[in-house]
């Protein structure tokens, strides 16, 4: 199988969502999985006037649209260089789009498997800050489909 051409550098996207990681408040006051971010505090108390309150609550200034969006496509792609495939469609709005997972390809209307959530939902479930049961069971994202579960591809 051919490899995708990747349009996010591997090294900005990565950046991208270290930075929207640390422009968030780690849920349930609970350090966040995954990369931490050069500059933060190391203590984990709160920096800028952060209270660390309401999960999800802003760190400082919400991350730019900019920012969120190399995020969300670079994960996208990430996703599909690790589970390549046309079966299922991971919709973005309106950051990205991707399909990944083997299976059989869809060539026309709508997808057969299709799993769709905000950006924050999504780059939540990259950064292992929401599972993907709770996601579900929470209505922060839609999936429908046989094969439109990806719990097993993430946190990536």
């Amino acid at each position: 199988m051919a490899v995708a051409r990747r349009r996010v550098n591997i090294e900005e996207g990565r950046a991208a969502l270290a930075a929207w990681q640390a422009g968030v408040a780690p849920s349930s006051g609970e350090p966040s999985s995954g990369e931490t971010s050069s500059g933060g505090p190391s203590s984990g108390e709160p920096s800028n006037g952060e209270t660390g309150g309401e999960p999800g609550s802003p760190a400082g200034p919400p991350p730019s649209r900019t920012l969120i969006a190399t995020a969300v496509r670079y994960s996208l792609e990430e996703v599909t260089a690790r589970a390549p495939g046309n079966s299922v469609e991971v919709r973005v709005p309106p950051f990205g789009v991707t399909q990944c997972v083997e299976g059989p390809r869809h060539t026309r209307g709508t997808p057969p498997n299709v799993i769709e959530c905000d950006a924050a939902t999504w780059l939540s479930l990259v950064t292992g800050r929401i599972s993907w049961a709770d996601a579900v069971s929470n209505h922060k994202l839609t999936a429908s489909g046989l094969r439109a579960d990806l719990s097993e591809l993430l946190p990536l």
